[in-house]
């Protein structure tokens, strides 16, 4: 039961956020008992082949909800901070918003902002925490939503909802198992605030880790490494910014491998296409190619593409990119 059926009252917010991620708790918020007054998303932005310009999934979700969509290009605008005083909400809950809110406008909701973050704080403070989860093989992650303050996800916590990592998962697919788990702790945290009844508690100074954007030059594959660590960092940048090598100086983009105990007697990123699929050494042990995308082209499975490529003995990939 909501805050409003127990006799509570609703509280009035600003919702931020804008990707897809962000999607399911601004349904859940827009079913609540709580009252979405606005949406603060980035603004529209060219994309896609066309470059046709296009609103953040969360705008189009508003927009069909009839609630008042804000875009400023900075949170900082004087013209933003005047609008959200005047819309005098209590509360501001963030998912994925896309940009530092100022301490000018950190104050100003009644019970402050209230960010839903894809970890278990205090580990992976960062923009890419699901991601660096996989990379790094934690065994088990979740969501924890806390009051924003100045510092990088550092405020105090007021709940927390975890989330086993399958050994098969992409960051793709555990954002989608997230987003929903953490939209539901996100209304329970509004709800526990509306009633009174909770409070954040200050994050522990032990167990802090980082995880920084990660950007298109940082999916690059590495084949020295061991083929468990190439498995995951590929599995963990998964669908973006989607892992990338290159094969005779043009980039071929993959989706997830399959890592295999030996080497095979392949040499790091040497090719191998057999009747067990198309392999390809590590530093330690082999993996097996899943898809592949060879530049201006659709993805399609190793196989296929190694028929056209025809590997010759040893050659290899991961040489310099054109």
């Amino acid at each position: 039961m909501g805050a409003a059926g127990r006799g509570e009252s609703p509280l009035r917010l600003l919702f931020a956020g804008t990707p897809d991620v962000a999607v399911p708790s601004l349904e859940l918020l827009l079913a609540s008992d709580h009252e979405v007054v606005a949406v603060l998303t980035r603004p529209d932005a060219r994309s896609g082949r066309g470059r046709k310009v296009s609103r953040s999934p969360v705008a189009e979700r508003a927009d069909a909800a009839g609630v008042p969509v804000l875009q400023p290009r900075s949170p900082r605008e004087p013209e933003f901070l005047e609008r959200l005083t005047e819309l005098a909400v209590d509360s501001a809950p963030v998912v994925a918003y896309g940009a530092l809110v100022p301490q000018a406008a950190l104050g100003l909701p009644r019970h402050g902002w209230v960010n839903l973050h894809f970890s278990l704080l205090p580990a992976w403070r960062g923009a890419a925490p699901v991601q660096h989860a996989i990379m790094a093989g934690d065994e088990l992650t979740g969501a924890s939503t806390f009051r924003l303050e100045a510092g990088l996800d550092t405020g105090p916590v007021y709940g927390v909802v975890t989330e086993p990592i399958a050994p098969r998962d992409t960051a793709g697919d555990l954002l989608g198992r997230l987003s929903i788990s953490g939209a539901r702790l996100l209304v329970a945290t509004l709800d526990g605030i509306a009633a009174g009844t909770l409070e954040p508690r200050p994050q522990p100074a032990e167990g802090v880790s980082l995880a920084p954007r990660i950007e298109p030059v940082d999916a690059r594959v590495d084949w020295s490494l061991p083929a468990h660590v190439v498995d995951r960092r590929v599995r963990g940048v998964t669908p973006a910014p989607g892992a990338w090598t290159t094969w005779r100086g043009d980039r071929l983009r993959l989706g997830p491998v399959e890592p295999l105990p030996t080497s095979l007697g392949l040499a790091s990123g040497e090719v191998s296409v057999g009747a067990t699929g198309v392999l390809v050494g590590t530093g330690r042990g082999a993996v097996r190619l899943g898809e592949v995308q060879p530049a201006g082209k659709r993805m399609l499975p190793a196989p296929d593409w190694a028929r056209g490529a025809r590997p010759a003995p040893g050659e290899r990939l991961g040489g310099e990119a054109s």
